[in-house]
């Protein structure tokens, strides 16, 4: 389903750890990766369930699983995580998945991120791009053009894993073929 979307990557290539991925982005020529952290809605763990508050998700205020996904420049989806419970935050499953020490040892290329990531961009040795942060009161009025410019363009070049991440999430399973029926 999703190869038909587009999301596939060379004939041969099998990207089953995240090492691989980094490895696969960093041999590619564009170099460009992005990261993103989602969350998926699932029922409500089971009454008796001894760890049933771990599901609640404080920024939905639903219960959900949540992974962490890495397109190529282009959004095609590489890596999806590992779904655990949801009330944790972005860098918390980076930390968990070892991504500091994968890039830091990895080869040169940029990862786009979300303010999420803030600070993993000093722990990678600058391949980790975040947005930078807003002045919190009194910015010049350059500093707060020039912020918006910078905060549009990194969000346009992110816009693709988002759309990564919506062709994971929206799939639909497909009636089987009268082909795939028969064998």
């Amino acid at each position: 389903m999703l190869a038909e979307r587009g999301c596939t990557v060379g004939q041969g290539v099998r990207l089953r750890t995240l090492a691989k991925v980094i490895d696969h982005v960093g041999a590619d020529g564009k170099k460009t990766g992005i990261i993103d952290g989602t969350e998926v809605r699932v029922r409500r763990p089971a009454a008796g369930r001894e760890d049933r508050d771990k599901f609640i998700s404080g920024k939905n205020k639903q219960n959900a699983v949540k992974t962490m996904v890495v397109t190529d420049g282009d959004g095609r989806v590489l890596f999806c995580g590992p779904a655990k419970p949801g009330s944790c935050v972005d860098i918390t499953r980076a930390r968990q998945s070892c991504l500091v020490r994968l890039l830091a040892d990895g080869p040169a290329m940029e990862i786009l991120a979300d303010v999420g990531y803030q600070g993993r961009g000093a722990q990678t040795g600058g391949r980790v791009i975040t947005p930078h942060r807003k002045f919190e009161k009194n910015a010049p009025d350059w500093y707060e053009e020039m912020y918006e410019r910078e905060r549009k363009a990194h969000s346009s070049r992110r816009i693709r894993a988002e759309h990564g991440i919506a062709h994971l999430k929206n799939r639909r399973a497909q009636p089987a073929t009268s082909e795939a029926a028969s064998t």
